[in-house]
């Protein structure tokens, strides 16, 4: 099989999407988002980095418009036939967008078309170009693939507790790893090397690394350096298995932790216990933030906490694995069973230079958070 789920799993799925479609009183729906294109047929592709759509017609028909190096990708990848393969060729002046709506109007789609544009997947560029092309207003469509993604089916949820085992193999791979004169790369190769070891994927973006002063930076930045006697080192990684992500996030302490080091461990582990209790099917979002701000500005950190404290994980692209919604303050979406999400306390105290985060992802279930970790969040101290 090319694909990563059983056949009757992607007929529910477009089952599903078409009839979100159909309940918008629209013709089609033009999908931008790779995450739409993987969910919906399994078609997997960096390709969308050039121009290429995913048709989705009240009909149930679907139609792929991309470019020629993609036709074997979509062929082995997903569910979709030669028939619903379309070519837009390179050539001086072409413009794969009037391509597409010329593909739309053959196919009988002529009015109420809606378009994804909250994506990677659609540059500018590119977006203006389709607006342009089509004789008409083109509505939004960025809520109907991405909020039927967020409730996982069972076999879903089977893929991210295999991302999380690798994300913990990774944090093994760490650990082992770390200590006085340790070269950052070797670190990283190693926690990389895990994940592909254990059959997994390259991440939604890079693994971030960082010490000493650089333990304060929740991005990946270039450069490397050894480790000294007495270090911080800030890891945030994920292990992703069939593109699906449990990310995770950890400070690890080289020689002996300071007062103040186990101080903000206390502080950021009461936080994620308190966010994890706030985690309900039914309840809003933003409980979970309350919490996480409540511990940490009643502990006197609020200079250096976040604004956000976690969001969604998936089956997600280049350039970040992050999958919308988020936790932050006053968010009113209401969480729900089967739904995974990476809980991050990150505190970077700028005017000490002490870094400690901890992060891991869970599951939401009938009682609350279920942790897909192996791995407790203690303070390493190595």
């Amino acid at each position: 099989m090319p694909y990563h789920f059983k056949d009757c799993e992607y007929e529910m799925r477009l089952k599903k999407a078409t009839a979100a479609v159909a309940a918008r009183g629209l013709d089609a729906l033009l999908m931008f988002a790779p995450e739409s294109h993987y969910w919906i047929c399994g078609y997997d592709t960096f390709g969308f980095a050039m121009f290429q759509c995913l048709i989705l017609g009240a009909d149930g028909k679907l139609n792929l418009l991309t470019r020629e190096p993609d036709l074997r990708q979509a062929q082995q990848t997903s569910t979709l036939s030669d028939e619903q393969i379309h070519i837009w060729k390179d050539v001086e002046g072409v413009s794969p967008a009037r391509n597409l709506c010329a593909l739309v109007s053959q196919l009988g789609y002529n009015r109420n078309i809606a378009m994804e544009t909250k994506t990677p997947g659609l540059t500018f560029f590119n977006g203006q170009s389709v607006v342009e092309a089509f004789d008409q207003t083109l509505m939004n469509g960025d809520s109907i693939i991405s909020q039927l993604r967020q409730d996982k089916s069972l076999g879903e949820l089977e893929m991210h507790r295999r991302a999380a085992t690798l994300s913990d193999d990774a944090l093994d791979a760490a650990l082992a790893a770390t200590r006085a004169g340790a070269f950052e790369g070797d670190i990283l190769a190693d926690m990389q090397g895990a994940v592909f070891r254990g059959g997994g994927d390259y991440a939604g973006n890079e693994f971030i690394i960082g010490s000493d002063q650089r333990a304060l930076l929740c991005r990946y930045a270039s450069g490397r350096r050894h480790l000294e006697k007495q270090d911080q080192v800030t890891l945030e990684w994920s292990g992703a298995y069939a593109r699906y992500h449990a990310a995770m996030m950890q400070t690890l302490i080289v020689g002996k932790a300071d007062q103040k080091h186990r101080y903000m461990h206390a502080v950021a582990l009461e936080a994620l216990e308190a966010c994890e209790v706030a985690i309900k099917p039914g309840q809003p979002m933003g409980d979970v933030f309350t919490a996480h701000a409540r511990v940490f500005d009643k502990a006197g950190l609020v200079h250096a906490r976040l604004n956000a404290c976690g969001y969604a994980m998936g089956a997600t692209y280049n350039p970040i694995w992050v999958d919308f919604p988020m936790f932050y303050e006053g968010n009113a979406t209401l969480m729900h069973e089967r739904q995974v999400f990476f809980l991050h306390m990150i505190l970077m105290d700028s005017n000490s230079g002490h870094a400690m985060c901890l992060g891991h992802s869970v599951e939401v279930i009938a009682s609350g958070a279920k942790r897909l970790s192996r791995h407790p969040p203690d303070l390493f101290e190595l």
